[in-house]
């Protein structure tokens, strides 16, 4: 992708932007804002969670998810801010994504996402758990 603007004879894609929130001053509010501005100057329809709930901040936790994972199966693509790696519901989102098979674009060049990890669901049971397990399982005899 380039930072040129969509022509009109091309189909405005939707993007998703994606990065962490919670605990950042503002929410991150303004990089979401910023990165709203660009990508809606290079022809995206955007849709950003900083824009949900009216600038409501005090909704539990899950009715941002819920809404999110609604708005991403609408997109084309994700943009990914700065820190998205170290913020767990931007790494939910990364892998809704993938699994989607949407593009998967840096949000501060509008580029193809470099080095992007392997999206993966790993549950990790508790110790006590994982005895039971091998216990019913037989594993580990």
């Amino acid at each position: 992708m380039t930072n040129e603007p969509m022509t009109s004879k091309e189909t405005t894609k939707k993007i998703y932007l994606s990065g962490p929130m919670t605990g950042m001053p503002d929410y991150n509010y303004p990089a979401f804002h910023a990165v709203a501005e660009r990508f809606r100057q290079a022809g995206w329809d955007v849709v950003s969670p900083a824009e949900n709930f009216g600038g409501y901040v005090d909704l539990p936790r899950e009715s941002f998810l819920r809404m999110d994972v609604s708005q991403i199966a609408t997109c084309d693509a994700i943009a990914m801010l700065p820190g998205w790696r170290e913020s767990r519901g931007a790494r939910m989102e990364y892998l809704i994504a993938h699994e989607l098979g949407m593009e998967m674009l840096d949000a501060q060049t509008l580029e193809p996402l470099a080095d992007a990890p392997a999206a993966a669901v790993v549950l990790v049971l508790p110790e006590r758990h994982a005895r039971m397990m091998s216990l019913i399982t037989g594993a580990g005899q």
